[in-house]
């Protein structure tokens, strides 16, 4: 049986992986907030700190674990799991432990959403005329571009740039790879913002979370942005240049 004539009750199948996460991310917004917070991790600090000597790769593994069900169901707190990646492991591997967790829960968002509403949709875009064609097309020929676009620039949303990709057919070894590319700028700045915590709390003081935002990160973030974006560029110059 094709996909264009699936059964309502096939199509329903498909969307339930996204459902759950969508009813455990608004439960997880409602319940967990105050739980996945800055608060609870300088509350617990001494723990934390305690049980990773105690067991360094057990913690490791939880602490990966933790931080893809965060991100897979979009729940709050993946900033805090990330300082709290510097703070457990040290810039590295605390770096690399939430880059490779922030893109495992990604792919499992990704994959849900094209299971359940992306196959159709990119298959819809492909077979329909007109203007939606020429935007699914833009989409195909800057792909690569435009998922690193959408990792690197700060205001994207973590929740719109996983879903986003899975509804335009993007293939899942692009995806996962500029993903876990495109967020090591900012997943560095914040592990090393974790990394420095234990003063931080020492002096009974709050992390600076707008950091990433000051003119000596942002501007080499948005360096790397236009460096991404120049194929697109040169591609339209050339284009506008032969029409």
């Amino acid at each position: 049986m094709s996909e264009m004539t699936q059964t309502p009750n096939s199509t329903r199948t498909h969307l339930w992986p996204l459902a759950a996460i969508a009813v455990v991310a608004i439960l997880g917004g409602l319940l967990l907030k105050e739980f996945l917070s800055f608060e609870t991790l300088a509350a617990n600090r001494e723990a934390l700190i305690a049980m990773r000597d105690a067991n360094y790769i057990a913690v490791v593994l939880g602490f990966i674990a933790f931080y893809v069900v965060v991100v897979a169901f979009s729940l709050p707190g993946a900033t805090v799991a990330t300082l709290t990646g510097g703070f457990l492991f040290g810039i590295f591997p605390g770096v690399l432990l939430n880059v490779i967790a922030a893109t495992l829960g990604a792919v499992v968002i990704f994959l849900a959403a094209r299971w359940g509403l992306g196959d159709k949709l990119a298959a819809r875009m492909d077979a329909s005329e007109g203007q939606v064609k020429r935007i699914k097309a833009g989409i195909d020929r800057n792909q690569w571009e435009m998922l690193f676009l959408i990792r690197l620039v700060p205001v994207v949303p973590f929740f719109v740039a996983n879903l986003v990709p899975a509804l335009v057919g993007v293939p899942l070894a692009r995806y996962a790879m500029t993903t876990f590319l495109g967020i090591i700028p900012g997943a560095l700045v914040y592990t090393s913002v974790g990394a420095g915590l234990g003063d931080v709390l020492a002096a009974g003081e709050t992390p600076d979370l707008g950091v990433i935002f000051e003119p000596h990160i942002l501007l080499p973030i948005l360096g790397l942005c236009l460096l991404a974006a120049l194929p697109m560029i040169l591609r339209a110059v050339r284009g506008g240049a032969g029409a």
